[in-house]
């Protein structure tokens, strides 16, 4: 999967970030053979071409990733070793660097470092789905996000939790169908957003899967206050799962890629699509209290050392 970031500043609003997630087309050699009429579903009637459309393209992207050995379930094994020294490359560019430039919408981010990003807060999720998901989507859905938010805070040792009152991070599950529903929820959630921001939204191509916009108080400050991540509807089981992780992850604070980050969602080789044994170190690392939100590169890298140095003793 492909990662990218960046953060939109305005005066008296707060201050967004963007990740989003991009997949490539299936390769023409993985193309499915058509399935017997029988074991073809029905066509919702009541979802637009557009959407049927979409669902049918991203379950042939799935098919043919999976069937290229990608999209890997496994966490990372014996062929993906990690060492201190790839964990501080790796943490480094995933959480100093964006990918998009601050409030340019999916323009290429400057490549200069910016400050850590991550919540002081608890964080409580809540799923919320477009009009067009069925019941039995909605269940699974609600029940994927809580397990993984269970996961993320036995990781990160942070407050995170799903499904309870005054949600500030918000799952939202939409269809093609539940664009302007969705968009209205957002506005109302965040009066003021500015227009580039929504665009990323109204105007996502199909090449963009999921992202998670960020916000941070108005006060100009590094710590997340908001969260709301957008997942397609129409991604196939394992997809979808895998932009949840991925864009929960990301609105926690892990805001880029990298191509040498290995095993893990963030790169953009599609290698893997549930997070990684490597994935959770760079959380474990981020929510330590001796990282701060608004840190520089510069004022973190002794503190992202001597963590990693002594996670082998239990302190990650």
């Amino acid at each position: 999967m492909r990662h990218a970031g960046y953060r939109v500043l305005g005066a008296g609003l707060l201050s967004g970030w963007l990740a989003a997630c991009d997949m490539p087309a299936p390769p023409p050699q993985t193309r499915p053979e058509a399935r017997p009429a029988q074991l073809t579903p029905a066509a919702d009637p009541d979802l637009s071409a557009r959407s049927r459309e979409l669902a049918s393209y991203y379950g042939r992207v799935e098919r043919g990733l999976r069937d290229q050995g990608l999209l890997r379930t496994d966490g990372g094994a014996a062929d993906t070793p990690v060492t201190d020294t790839h964990l501080m490359r790796n943490f480094e560019r995933i959480v100093f660097f964006d990918e998009y430039a601050p409030g340019e919408g999916y323009r290429a981010a400057s490549g200069e470092a910016g400050g850590l990003r991550k919540w002081t807060g608890p964080v409580r999720m809540k799923v919320a789905h477009g009009t067009s998901v069925p019941a039995d989507q909605r269940a699974t859905d609600r029940a994927m996000v809580a397990g993984y938010a269970d996961r993320l805070a036995r990781i990160t040792r942070h407050p995170i939790s799903a499904g309870g009152r005054d949600p500030n991070f918000h799952v939202l599950i939409m269809g093609e169908d539940d664009r302007a529903e969705g968009l209205a929820r957002i506005r109302r959630m965040v009066p003021g957003l500015d227009n580039t921001t929504l665009g990323t939204i109204r105007f996502m191509p199909r090449s963009i899967h999921c992202l998670v916009l960020a916000f941070a108080g108005g006060d100009g400050s590094d710590g997340y206050t908001r969260a709301i991540a957008w997942i397609r509807a129409e991604h196939p089981d394992l997809m979808r799962e895998a932009c949840v992780h991925e864009e929960l992850a990301q609105g926690l604070g892990l805001a880029n890629d990298s191509p040498d980050a290995r095993p893990s969602i963030f790169n953009d080789d599609d290698e893997f699509a549930l997070l990684t044994r490597h994935d959770e170190i760079l959380l474990r690392v981020l929510y330590d209290p001796a990282l701060e939100p608004g840190m520089t590169l510069d004022e973190a890298r002794p503190i992202i050392r001597r963590l990693l140095e002594g996670r082998d003793a239990g302190s990650v």
